[in-house]
């Protein structure tokens, strides 16, 4: 995803919009020197700054739990639930448990999919259609969306070829990376679910026109238990909430492939 406003006519996930893409000024690599516009105020900038500090030394005194570390007793004991599932309930290991937390659940990994790269062929995005929407809705949404992906001039317009390959020495990344996730209401059989992610598209190479830039939207999924598990049968998609940017340097495009190549995507969330 987010085929939303971040990719040019898809028709698909979100519909038509245009891809915003911020290019450094002057020439040399699209991802080395590109900075955010500056602060207003320096006094701005060191509030904001000294916020992030106290909430990361708040963090690390929170993580410390209060006495020695795990390592010092060598105990190896693994974090509880508590510290790795936002809830306190340990996620369920195959489909989404029938209540709240489990439409939650399954709202955000169907973002997930939906905003991967495997959407962008045929065998892996037919799979995730019939896997993410209910039965009464798979057929019309896959045609819908393999005339949006199937279309050449989408794909050129996102710098893939026919096929939705990268061009050599380029790495396509389309991600979506769920932030937190809300019941807005629900039955026994349904469930309204909103999820608030920022994801990431582009292609990463030194001769990327298309570099890789994020995007903020919340997406409103209408889910349906149907045979033991959550199932979309609609969904809205709007722009943000989106957070102040930091004034950081972008990195240059090497540094963003390894970061692609190396750092898996979530495939569970919640």
């Amino acid at each position: 995803m987010s085929l939303g406003d971040e990719h040019e006519a898809s028709g698909g996930y979100g519909g038509t919009g245009q891809t915003r893409t911020r290019l450094p000024d002057g020439g040399g690599d699209v991802y080395g020197g590109a900075r955010r516009g500056g602060r207003s105020s320096s006094r701005s900038l060191i509030t904001v700054v000294g916020v992030v500090v106290l909430l990361i030394a708040a963090i690390a005194f929170a993580n410390r739990g209060g006495g020695d570390s795990s390592s010092d007793s060598g105990s190896g004991s693994k974090p509880d639930a508590a510290s790795t599932a936002a809830s306190g309930t340990k996620p369920v290991q195959a489909g989404f448990a029938h209540d709240q937390q489990g439409a939650q659940s399954a709202a955000a990994n169907y973002s997930v999919a939906l905003g991967s790269t495997d959407m962008f062929n045929t065998a892996g995005r037919h799979a995730i259609v019939n896997t993410v929407y209910a039965p009464d809705v798979a057929a019309a949404r896959q045609s819908a969306l393999d005339s949006a992906y199937s279309s050449e001039k989408f794909l050129a317009n996102i710098g893939l070829d026919k096929d939705g390959r990268a061009p050599s020495g380029q790495t396509f990344v389309s991600r979506v990376i769920p932030v937190g996730t809300k019941v807005t209401s629900s039955t026994a059989s349904t469930a309204t679910v909103e999820v608030w992610y920022t994801s990431l598209f582009g292609l990463s190479g030194e001769s990327s026109t298309n570099p890789v830039s994020e995007s903020w939207y919340t997406t409103t999924y209408q889910l349906k238990w149907v045979d033991n598990d959550w199932k979309v049968t609609d969904f809205q998609q709007k722009d943000g909430p989106v957070p102040v940017g930091r004034d950081q340097k972008a990195s240059t495009a090497d540094d963003m492939t390894k970061a692609v190549e190396e750092f898996g995507g979530f495939t569970y969330a919640r």
